[in-house]
């Protein structure tokens, strides 16, 4: 049976516009055309309007496919076409009667121009947008000697306000592309998983089970066997339920719009970055270990992580190696926002009274170093409470603001 492939999602929202703006600029090219056949007896040098119309035409016709997206739309084309449009507008004294041009008569380019400023719209935004109609205005007023008509500054203004409001939209939906596709990310990684954890129940999960049971019941050896089994088996669970393990897709934002693909996904460096707390700690769960967590991330920068983890896996040694190995024991995460608790207990015969302070004396550094000295250095705290005969509980407290 051939092997299934991820299929990758692409919607856009933009892709539309550029088949519009595609339409736009054959349909005004045609408008220039018609404008100027209608009008030619009155320009003083037809010659130059026709000229120019010329490599309008071949320069809209040849360049039609590099509008139909935005993985063809370069910034040199950009340019090129914008540079078209201003020559136009430069080359329209020379051509047209001075009368026609101050009172209000169109450019060569005509509403073409605003075509090459809608690109720059599509393309970069609203920023692009507004520098691309700041040279079509200037070359506008430019070519009314500073003192334009009315109706010559109103279009202008019209095109500079639609032209960076069409911008500032593709920008929204671009925006919303990519939180809608780290949707479907999220949602494919829960359907992989939801997958691997029926096969896992269906196998892995019922295998484990019986090997706890059956070495239970032999015991010797096969107990202490059944006994591993049984942490491996929470263990597993707890990573295939938990869905703790960092998905490998990644949205990103292309020219076809937003996609969800599949590769690999560097990790933060030793240093930079933060980790999610409960991904540390989840591997301490065991059939004698519980973890509870929230259930939103607990970020924590990343070198913070790691010592609070390493704080609790100290606080777990001390658990097997004073309250024997059948004692019990719970992960307590809790996230205050300001600060981030975790509470680890157990079930143990608890601490006589002086004690820490005589093995600290004797030199078991143990709780003194492992544990308060790394919450310390953190700028945070480690209480530990134990009453003989009821357990003990060490709770590790780390304030955000001073975890860097």
């Amino acid at each position: 049976m051939a092997a299934k492939r991820e299929r990758v999602v692409r919607m856009s929202v933009e892709q539309p516009l550029w088949r519009a703006l595609t339409a736009y600029r054959l349909l005004t090219m045609v408008y220039a055309v018609l404008l100027f056949l209608s009008a030619h007896k009155d320009f003083v040098r037809p010659g130059v309007a026709v000229g120019y119309l010329a490599v309008l035409v071949v320069w809209t016709l040849a360049t039609y496919r590099r509008v139909g997206g935005a993985a063809h739309c370069t910034r040199g084309f950009l340019a090129a076409d914008l540079t078209v449009a201003l020559a136009g507008i430069a080359l329209t004294p020379l051509a047209d009667a001075h009368a026609r041009i101050q009172a209000g008569g169109p450019t060569l380019p005509s509403i073409w121009t605003a075509g090459s400023v809608l690109a720059f719209a599509l393309k970069g935004g609203w920023r692009w947008a507004g520098i691309a109609s700041t040279f079509v205005a200037v070359a506008n007023i430019a070519i009314h000697g500073g003192d334009p008509t009315r109706d010559t500054l109103h279009n202008v203004l019209l095109v500079w306000v639609a032209s960076i409001a069409l911008g500032y939209v593709v920008e929204v939906a671009r925006a919303s592309e990519a939180t809608l596709a780290r949707a479907l990310e999220i949602e494919a990684a829960t359907r992989e998983r939801e997958r691997l954890a029926r096969d896992i129940h269906d196998g892995v999960l019922q295998v484990l089970a019986m090997v706890q049971r059956r070495g239970t019941e032999l015991g010797g050896e096969a107990a202490e066997l059944g006994r591993m089994a049984g942490e491996q088996e929470v263990a597993l669970r707890t990573l295939v339920s938990s869905g703790l393990v960092r998905p490998s897709r990644v949205s990103r934002d292309e020219a076809l719009g937003a996609r969800v693909d599949t590769y690999e996904v560097e990790e933060p460096g030793a240093d930079e970055g933060e980790l999610d707390l409960r991904a540390l700690l989840a591997p301490h769960a065991g059939s004698r270990v519980s973890f509870a967590e929230p259930g939103a991330p607990v970020p924590l920068p990343a070198p913070a992580a790691r010592e609070l983890a390493a704080a609790v896996g100290a606080a777990l040694d001390n658990v097997r190696k004073h309250a024997g190995e059948g004692a019990s024991a719970w992960i307590l995460v809790e996230d205050w926002g300001d600060e981030v608790i975790v509470t680890v207990r157990d079930d143990g015969p608890g601490i006589p009274a002086g004690r820490l302070d005589q093995a600290e004396g004797e030199g078991r550094m143990g709780v003194a170093l492992s544990i308060r000295g790394r919450l310390r250095d953190l700028g945070g705290s480690a209480e530990l409470v134990s009453v003989p005969g009821q357990g003990t509980e060490v709770e590790l407290k780390v304030p955000r603001g001073r975890t860097q």
